[in-house]
């Protein structure tokens, strides 16, 4: 399983970023994907959730409309838009999925919001 993240970097508060994660080593559409974000000194959080299908979405308190996650099972994808953004939304995120009782991640994408 290998999960591939792009699409962060410095953006200005209100600004908006759209986060992409490429997956491949298994069936991409059998499987839920999230993204999760974490900041030094603190624990990785969920941001949000897309089911297999893309039909069932969940979303943090901190970010409900704001972000939206979306999938393309075609291309193996998944893709995290985030608009008006703020400085506490500053972070690494990450893309996870869950197999086999086990959790993968890609190797993170920094996200900085400042002025």
């Amino acid at each position: 399983v290998t999960l591939v993240e792009s699409g962060g970097g410095l953006v200005q508060p209100g600004g908006s970023l759209r986060l992409s994660c490429v997956a491949s080593g298994f069936r991409f559409s059998s499987y839920s994907m999230s993204w999760y974000r974490q900041d030094p000194g603190k624990e990785r959080e969920l941001v949000a959730f897309i089911s297999s299908t893309g039909g069932r979405t969940k979303y943090a308190d901190s970010v409900k409309g704001r972000f939206t996650i979306s999938r393309d099972n075609d291309k193996n994808a998944v893709y995290l838009q985030m608009n008006s953004l703020k400085a506490e939304d500053t972070a690494v995120y990450y893309c996870n999925t869950k197999r086999d009782l086990r959790d993968y991640w890609g190797q993170g994408t920094q996200v900085t919001v400042s002025s």
